[in-house]
């Protein structure tokens, strides 16, 4: 396992409520992991003890083998963080930032102009970075996080503040680097993300996990099968939903293959989202 973490607790000085409570699970290599809920629920605080960023308060945590209390340079060696907020030297440019962080590592390190070229900021290698719009600071950060070749790669909202050519992008990025064998824990509250890149899921609601498995597992256990139908009636294409789990619904369905009226049918199964809010009671916006 490349992560593994046993009955993690977290709680901020001054609270009486822990940001993160018990919380257990493992991260296999080359695995996408997403780490899913809505803002507050504990995500960041969790990623940032994994990352060595807050200390380990309670429970035990494991990175590459190797004890998170006792870190050392090999394992800062080993992982790339990409943060929600778009932390850069804004003085420097695109290109001198990420040639900073190189310089940080011990070991053999990605060619800057590479990454720039990758993420879609090579003509603005030399601009300096606070002369960036937001996304392009956003994809600056993803591309420092990869400068020393990950094995381990922490990403949190990477596709925050980025339009859809540039989701794609990013979203395309991640796919390759886990062909390439990097293990990614992706932290979010964008279900859709998740849904599509991720190989297993966890929901944390209010510092505890809620539910852990594959999207298409989660989807299967806690959501509704439904069937999609276009009917023509007078003239008019009318759209119902179906449950076949019901009976009614099914003597139904089956008038309406008869009846020569059906026009489309689909089957339709529930959203990562719609299945959160089952296993948690609660919405993302929450």
């Amino acid at each position: 396992m490349m992560i593994e973490v046993r009955d993690l607790s977290f709680t901020y000085g001054g609270s009486r409520t822990r940001a993160v409570d018990g919380v257990t699970f493992e991260v296999k290599e080359g695995e996408i992991f997403g780490f899913l809920g809505p803002n507050g629920a504990g995500k960041s605080t969790t990623q940032k003890i994994l990352t060595g960023l807050l200390p380990l308060q309670s429970g035990e945590v494991r990175i590459a083998g190797r004890d998170i209390r006792r870190p050392g340079r090999e394992l800062f060696n080993l992982i790339g963080v990409s943060f929600e907020n778009p932390n850069v030297y804004l003085k420097l440019s695109g290109l001198e930032n990420l040639q900073f962080f190189a310089s940080l590592y011990d070991g053999p390190t990605a060619d800057p102009m590479t990454l720039l070229r990758r993420v879609g900021l090579g003509d603005v290698a030399h601009r300096r970075a606070g002369a960036y719009s937001r996304g392009m600071r956003q994809r600056l950060v993803f591309a420092r996080s990869l400068i020393n070749r990950p094995k381990i790669w922490f990403l949190d909202e990477p596709t925050s503040g980025l339009d859809p050519t540039m989701t794609r992008l990013v979203k395309d990025i991640i796919r390759e680097e886990r062909s390439a064998g990097t293990t990614v824990f992706l932290t979010t509250h964008n279900m859709h993300i998740a849904d599509e890149l991720s190989d297993r899921v966890a929901f944390l609601n209010e510092g505890r996990i809620g539910a852990l498995d594959t999207p298409r597992n989660l989807k299967l256990r806690f959501g509704e099968k439904l069937v999609v139908v276009e009917v023509r009636r007078d003239g008019r294409l009318e759209r119902e939903v179906l449950s076949p789990t019901r009976a009614e619904d099914r003597r139904h369905l089956e008038e309406l293959l008869t009846s020569g009226g059906l026009e489309t049918i689909h089957s339709q199964e529930a959203t990562l989202e719609e299945v959160f809010i089952k296993v948690t009671g609660r919405g993302l916006s929450g």
